[in-house]
Parts: structure tokens; sequence; C-alpha cells
């Protein structure tokens, strides 16, 4: 009668000669997480960067609304005035963008010093690993080879 062929032990082999070293989940973890810090950090000042634009823009705007709502004695004067608010807001518009643009050309080029700084790190990372992997195996292989068969 046919035996159905038993992997257990054959599978228990296999996964022994894969050992699965846990300290490099920790130690990617931890990585991650570092990275993540930093991304984080270069995000967050963009962002406060941003904001201090947007409330000096805003303020300047405020300030200038309140001259050109001041009541004028000939009809003429509130064409010059909006004409003066109009160039005044142009100039702060291009000023302030300005201003956007090298938060967006500072956050990209740390986004990608950092990007470059993490591919290095995860290089020379991969080469650990998988020297260390296959030092594992061919010690694995070596033993297994030199122990008698069953």
């Amino acid at each position: 009668m046919a035996r159905t062929q038993d992997y257990t032990r054959t599978l228990q082999d296999m996964l022994g000669a894969f050992p699965i070293d846990i300290g490099a989940f920790g130690d990617a973890f931890k990585s991650t997480a570092a990275l993540n810090e930093k991304f984080a950090r270069v995000a967050l000042e963009a962002a406060e960067k941003s904001t201090e634009i947007s409330t000096r823009w805003t303020k300047e705007t405020i300030a200038s609304l309140g001259e050109v709502s001041t009541a004028r004695e000939e009809a003429t004067d509130y064409a010059t005035a909006m004409t003066g608010f109009a160039s005044a807001q142009a100039e702060l518009a291009s000023e302030n963008l300005a201003a956007f643009a090298e938060v967006a050309r500072k956050v990209q080029s740390e986004t990608v010093r950092l990007m470059l700084e993490a591919g290095k790190e995860l290089g020379a990372e991969t080469e650990a690993a998988v020297k260390k992997a296959t030092d594992q195996m061919t010690a694995a292989a070596k033993k297994k080879a030199a122990a008698p068969a069953r």
C-alpha cells in the first residue's frame, strides 16, 4: 500500500536552514522610525514657514484694505486708492509666492538628501544581511553535507 510521505521533517530542516534574525527586524524598525522623524521635521518646518508667510501676507493685505476703505473727498480718489491697492497686492503676491517657492525648494532638496542618505544606509544594511545569510547558508549546507544520511 502506498504511504503518504511525511513532509514535516523536511519542512523543519528547510526552515532551520533559513534562520531569521529577529534583531534585523528591530534594526529596520529603528531605521524607519529615525527616517520618518527626519521627514516629519522637514514637513513641520515647511508648514511653520508657510504659515508665517500666509499670516504676514494676510496682515499686510488687511492693513492695505484699511487704507482703501477710508472715506475720500473726491470720486477719483477712490480709483487712485484702488489702483494703489491693486499694485501693492501684485507686488505682495510676487514676494510671497517667491517665499513659498523657496520653502518648496528647500523641502524638495532636503527630501532628496534624506532619500539618498536612506538609500546608502539601506544598501549597506542589505549588503551586510546578504553576506550574513550567505555565510549561514554555506555553514548549514556544509553541516548538512557532513551529516550522515538517514
